[in-house]
């Protein structure tokens, strides 16, 4: 696995921010804090960037939420000392599924809780003149763990070069609550969801594994169950990661 300069790269991020923020022409970014690590410390580095009266916290959790997202996430808004309010997306949610799809399953409905999340997101940063701030990794990137215009939807993603296990490692130099750090990785989008479960491997076997395949390692190492996993992960989420396809340019007569 490869080893990063934490303190360096939490400087780049930290003046890639602010510019990109100057240069856009507004003032804030605005946040959903989950209550994870990766929005954590998301809303950390751009505290860090451009100060904590320029940073907004969401806190959006739906009806069957763990109660400790919401109350992880607070914990983090208090610690940053940043603005933050929680609105509540079960109505818009169940307002769908209710009336036209109740038999939706887990994976309908969370996908559909992610994109409330983003619709209200998009929707306050116009109110408030911020752009979005972005939470996916690059493990997630590279697997595909992302909704489609939900949680990947940003208006700048300061974590897409970090593979997960250093987003745990640079959140420690960030002295993120040790709470957050330590708590199992979920996107809470159903009870007892856990993203290593979602993905079939542990992220320490998958961000290995990923640089391996990235830097053209020998991957003989590595379990071979577990590289046919990441490969799979990888492939059947191509489509995520990809521009909407167009045709080809008109023909001409």
């Amino acid at each position: 696995m490869r080893k990063i300069d934490t303190s360096a790269e939490i400087e780049k991020i930290k003046v890639f921010l602010r510019d990109y923020l100057t240069s856009s022409g507004h003032q804030k970014y605005i946040v959903g804090v989950s209550g994870g690590i990766d929005s954590a410390l998301s809303a950390a580095l751009a505290t860090l960037a451009i100060g904590k009266e320029n940073v907004i916290g969401l806190l959006l959790p739906y009806r069957n939420s763990h109660p400790d997202s919401s109350a992880d996430a607070k914990i983090l808004c208090q610690t940053l000392d940043i603005e933050y309010q929680t609105i509540d997306i079960s109505p818009m949610v169940d307002a769908w599924f209710d009336n036209y799809e109740p038999d939706a399953n887990h994976l309908r409905r969370g996908n559909l809780m992610a994109r409330s999340r983003m619709c209200v997101l998009y929707d306050l940063s116009a109110k408030y003149r911020a752009l979005v701030l972005g939470t996916c990794n690059l493990s997630e990137i590279m697997t595909g763990y992302f909704t489609q215009f939900g949680d990947s939807a940003a208006a700048v993603e300061p974590l897409a070069q970090l593979y997960k296990t250093e987003v745990w490692q640079m959140a420690k130099e960030m002295e993120i609550p040790q709470k957050i750090i330590d708590k199992i990785p979920t996107a809470d989008l159903w009870p007892q969801q856990s993203d290593e479960a979602d993905m079939g491997i542990s992220y320490a076997d998958l961000d290995a594994i990923l640089w391996a395949i990235h830097s053209m390692q020998d991957l003989d190492t590595f379990d071979v169950d577990k590289v046919k996993t990441v490969y799979k992960l990888i492939a059947r989420s191509a489509f995520k990661r990809n521009p909407a396809p167009v045709p080809e340019a008109p023909c001409y007569l």
